[in-house]
């Protein structure tokens, strides 16, 4: 090789070390810009913090609004159920009743022995409304005659108001006036709830359409006994005082029965109820109903303290139709 070729190959490689030194100078323009992509950006930063903020931020409010959801839809679920069952509980049973009406009036002649001992009346002089229903208000009212009430003196008042509906009582009253007993109550039932609340100051759960004694009578005149035999029961529950009692109504058979009103067939009936009877019972009531559909009493039988009285229909008017037992 010449000197001229060596000398520029020399040349080269000084050229090739200089770029290379100054590719590792401080102020190379590489370098500096290599830097500055490295080094954090402090406004980006501040962004990247706000925008991970806002995100979370974002997924709280929509599980917060999630849960509300959530919470609103059982509150709304059981505001339903609750609707629903208080509808239910409103609506209250509807039963037949071809055995009386508005406007019926018995009569009886009480008999103790062979004495007359008094009158007793059974009524449904008008319908009036408790608890926002239509009700009979049905009246019993017991005296002892005059010469009687030189020995003992009656003077009892029943009165119950019994749904046209459902045949079940919202109010009971008793108010006994017998010798030197005397007793006044009422009871008022709540057949929506099942309670029953009571002038001597209590309140009681009672089943639903729970009877008094009066109206217990009036429910099983309207059910069909037709096909019922001698040892067949009815089963009701009763409330008096300050507790539901069972009511059963045992079949003891049939008998045709002669009395003042006249000659009936009869179906004879027992309430196995020791409290809250037409008298203060003592022992077994006994009663005949006519042995149709309208089972008016015709004759009822009742052990009291004083013995046995014999209570037996004299007359009648206001039926709702005719009492096809009736024979003569």
């Amino acid at each position: 090789m010449n000197s001229t070729g060596t000398m520029a190959c020399r040349l080269a490689a000084a050229a090739l070390v200089l770029a290379g030194l100054f590719a590792l100078l401080p102020g190379s323009t590489d370098s500096t810009q290599q830097k500055r992509a490295k080094k954090p950006d402090a406004a980006q930063i501040r962004r990247d913090s706000i925008a991970a903020t806002v995100r979370t931020d974002s997924v709280r409010r929509v599980e917060r609004a999630r849960a509300t959801a959530d919470s609103l839809r059982v509150v709304e679920e059981n505001l339903a159920r609750r609707r629903a069952d208080s509808i239910k509980a409103a609506q209250l049973r509807r039963l037949p009743n071809q055995a009386f009406a508005l406007g019926e009036r018995l009569v009886f002649d009480v008999n103790y022995g062979y004495v007359t001992a008094g009158e007793a009346v059974l009524s449904i002089p008008a319908h009036d409304s408790v608890s926002g229903r239509q009700c009979y208000r049905v009246e019993v009212a017991i005296n002892s005659s005059t010469s009687f009430s030189v020995f003992y003196r009656v003077e009892d008042r029943y009165l119950t108001f019994i749904d046209v509906e459902t045949l079940a009582p919202w109010q009971f009253e008793q108010h006994i006036r017998e010798g030197g007993y005397r007793r006044d109550f009422v009871a008022n039932f709540d057949q929506r709830r099942g309670i029953a609340t009571t002038t001597d100051g209590g309140t009681y759960e009672t089943p639903r359409y729970v009877h008094d004694i009066m109206s217990a009578f009036y429910y099983v005149r309207s059910l069909d006994l037709s096909t019922m035999q001698k040892g067949d029961e009815l089963e009701l529950k009763n409330f008096y005082k300050d507790k539901t009692h069972d009511l059963v109504v045992r079949v003891l058979g049939r008998e045709e029965l002669e009395v003042e009103a006249g000659t009936f067939r009869t179906i004879v009936v027992e309430p196995l109820v020791r409290e809250g009877g037409l008298f203060k019972s003592e022992g077994r009531i006994v009663v005949w109903l006519t042995d149709d559909e309208r089972k008016v009493p015709v004759r009822v039988n009742t052990k009291v303290v004083i013995g046995s009285i014999d209570t037996e229909l004299r007359e009648y008017s206001g039926l709702r139709g005719p009492i096809n037992a009736r024979i003569k």
